[in-house]
């Protein structure tokens, strides 16, 4: 959701900043890559080191809603994805490693109907990069998840969502050089540059792929 639907990863980041100028730590940019994709849980124990961290959690749900309730901009082809799944009647789940708080603001954004179902932190036993989330969507969806294909854009994402048994597309700066930019290796990931890259014949393929 955060990087891959909306343009939130610097809300993020400021939110993150805030929280840990407050409490006396503030971050570099070495800790921007650190957290990046990183769950509320997470980033909590990477500000904290441990302790505190569970209040720490609810102070970046805050900071981090507080920014949201102001607007988020979804990326380019974002919508037309997902207008394009409606239409053919291929159901999709938003996945997400934020709260759930996090999670409704977005979906006012994007779309709630355009998703048959959401899957939030604190919705399955553990969070990403465990597989768990992509368990409980596919579960929920009555699907196998070697019939799911998963829109990542962090490795944290990318490793919950392969364990799961489920074929990735990641979108991002890993997509964006000709070698790479859609074309499937052999760990099952498939990288392109924008959402607009991904089309209906390129669902369809990797998970034919993927159930070869």
């Amino acid at each position: 959701m955060d990087g891959t639907l909306v343009d939130t990863e610097d809300l993020w980041w400021d939110a993150c900043v805030e929280v840990a100028d407050g409490l006396g730590s503030p971050l570099g940019e070495a800790d921007r890559e650190a957290l990046f994709g990183l769950s509320v849980e997470d980033a909590a124990v990477h500000i904290t080191g441990g302790p505190g961290a569970a209040a720490v959690e609810a102070m970046l749900t805050g900071a981090f809603t507080g920014r949201l309730k102001n607007g988020v901009t979804t990326l380019p082809g974002a919508v037309a994805l997902l207008e394009a799944l409606r239409a053919a009647g291929i159901p999709a789940g938003l996945v997400s490693a934020s709260p759930r708080p996090v999670v409704d603001l977005v979906l006012e954004t994007v779309g709630g109907h355009r998703f048959r179902l959401s899957v939030a932190a604190g919705d399955s036993a553990r969070n990403k990069p465990a597989p768990d989330p992509y368990l409980a969507a596919a579960a929920r969806l009555g699907v196998d998840p070697a019939a799911c294909v998963a829109i990542e854009d962090s490795p944290t994402g990318v490793a919950s969502a392969r364990s799961a048994g489920c074929a990735v597309i990641v979108v991002g700066p890993s997509g964006t050089t000709n070698e790479t930019s859609g074309v499937s290796g052999t760990d099952g990931v498939t990288a392109v540059p924008t959402l607009e890259s991904i089309d209906l014949p390129l669902l369809r393929r990797l998970v034919i792929c993927a159930s070869q």
